[in-house]
């Protein structure tokens, strides 16, 4: 006979002292750190633990007796259950001095090089509605709130379009309202949730791998266009049909929708780099644009999701970069080559290296777009592309910018940077600790002359961070 677990205790009036570097806010018990969301600093809480191991736990706030002068009210319906914007309770003021206080312990902790001052932070000018770029999930298997369980109603519909839950790969928290992009997302979303509703459109089953609708991406632009792609995973003719019927509805409710997209996808996941992108109305990709530039945007391309606050990252990076006109600069992990063409015309020439072809392709239109000569981008695994022989095939870089994702750069490449001895290094990140651990390998021949943290996505623990590394 298996022995039941003992129960986890109710620790009661805890207060709440940190954050840390994911996120959660801390509280320290007799040597115990405790982590626990949607609490923040000056709180004094209940704690019950959820999960103990030697050193540390994890916790649920079940009481809060005091409370903080850092919070904010949460704006978001969804709060506490969504998971997106866990720092909503935490004034924006205070998001800022935890995010710096985390890249300059992250870059300490690991990096362990020597460092200057860190820059004081960037913050986001727009704190609500700043994102141009929303992916939602559609799923037969709704996320049940306590607030549905405790109501004793009885359900009838386990269909929801919105956000998986975290730790529940397969359950979808169905969103009525997100304010992380202006209000169009909503009025697309809940409008196809209602056609969905009514025309008994079979929801997807991830582990059944089947299922009609599958996800919807939205992205709008500062040139006021408006792209929406829907995935579908039709399995007979007949659903066919019903997808096409409701590609046909959405184009005619929702003129603002610019660039009408769909993807048949039966694999098992929702990955669309190796899938055709079929165009229903109107174009293929969207405009942005920064300094009088025009960048192409599709569906498959990276461009960074807060527009205005990239604006911002760029400029940092372009001053970083200290470029005079005369400069050979590569730009890694160049995506539609937004930094690339940004930088361009500061420059000598700029070569533009990017794993995703369809990416390459826009950068190269976007280059003609903007009728930028002195740009050239090639597409391939950066290990694979970025070679001695690349190199000596297209001259040695003054600068090398680099923008890899959460992942941070492979051994290789940092080897091939060092081989290639540029003058300077912009490294832009969305990962500080990946970032440290690259500054790491960087350091016996570069040492890291500026930092400057910029807020990209408010309310939530990420943020970027921009090193300037100058030869020894």
């Amino acid at each position: 006979m298996s022995r039941k677990k003992k129960p986890l205790p109710l620790l009661s009036h805890i207060p709440i002292e940190d954050i840390a570097a994911e996120g959660k806010a801390v509280a320290r018990i007799d040597g115990l750190v405790v982590f626990t969301p949607y609490v923040v600093p000056g709180d004094v809480c209940d704690l019950q633990l959820r999960r103990k191991k030697h050193n540390y736990a994890e916790a649920e706030a079940v009481a809060i007796h005091t409370y903080s002068n850092e919070r904010s009210e949460p704006f978001c319906p969804h709060f506490g259950v969504c998971g997106g914007c866990k720092w909503q309770c935490l004034r924006y003021d205070r998001q800022l001095y935890y995010k710096q206080t985390q890249v300059e312990q992250t870059l300490r902790r690991i990096a362990k090089v020597e460092l200057p001052r860190v820059s004081p932070i960037l913050g986001s000018k727009e704190t609500q509605g700043y994102r141009n770029k929303l992916e939602f999930g559609f799923s037969n298997k709704k996320w049940l709130t306590r607030q549905i369980i405790d109501s004793g109603e009885e359900i009838n519909n386990m269909n929801a379009l919105g956000f998986h839950i975290a730790g529940a790969f397969d359950k979808i928290l169905d969103i009525t309202d997100c304010q992380l992009m202006p209000d169009i997302n909503n009025q697309l979303r809940n409008t196809i949730r209602r056609y969905a509703a009514e025309h008994h459109l079979s929801h997807y089953d991830l582990r059944q791998n089947k299922g009609l609708l599958r996800s919807m991406m939205i992205r709008s632009s500062d040139t006021g266009e408006l792209m929406l792609l829907l995935q579908f995973a039709w399995s007979n003719n007949e659903e066919q049909a019903q997808a096409m019927a409701l590609m046909a509805f959405i184009n005619e409710n929702f003129p603002e929708v610019t660039s009408l997209l769909y993807v048949h996808n039966v694999k098992c996941n929702d990955t669309i780099g190796d899938l055709p992108v079929h165009t229903f109305a109107g174009t293929d990709f969207i405009y942005e644009t920064m300094e009088g530039l025009r960048f192409k945007v599709g569906p498959k391309s990276f461009y960074q999701t807060n527009t205005h606050q990239a604006h911002e990252l760029y400029k940092v990076a372009r001053r970083m970069a200290c470029l005079s006109g005369k400069e050979t600069v590569y730009d890694l992990y160049t995506g539609t080559g937004t930094i690339a063409l940004f930088v361009a015309r500061e420059a000598a020439r700029v070569i533009g290296i990017e794993y995703v072809p369809e990416a390459i392709a826009d950068a190269k239109e976007n280059a003609a777009t903007n009728n930028i000569n002195n740009a050239t981008f090639y597409a391939g695994d950066m290990k694979d592309i970025l070679t001695p022989e690349f190199i000596a095939g297209h001259g040695s870089p003054d600068v090398i910018i680099t923008d890899p994702p959460r992942a941070g750069m492979h051994p290789a490449v940092v080897h091939t940077i060092i081989n290639a001895a540029p003058k300077r290094i912009v490294y832009v990140s969305c990962n500080p600790a990946t970032q440290a651990r690259d500054l790491a390998m960087l350091d016996d021949k570069y040492q890291v002359a500026q930092v400057q943290p910029v807020d990209m996505f408010p309310h939530t623990q990420h943020v970027e961070n921009v090193c300037l590394l100058e030869a020894r």
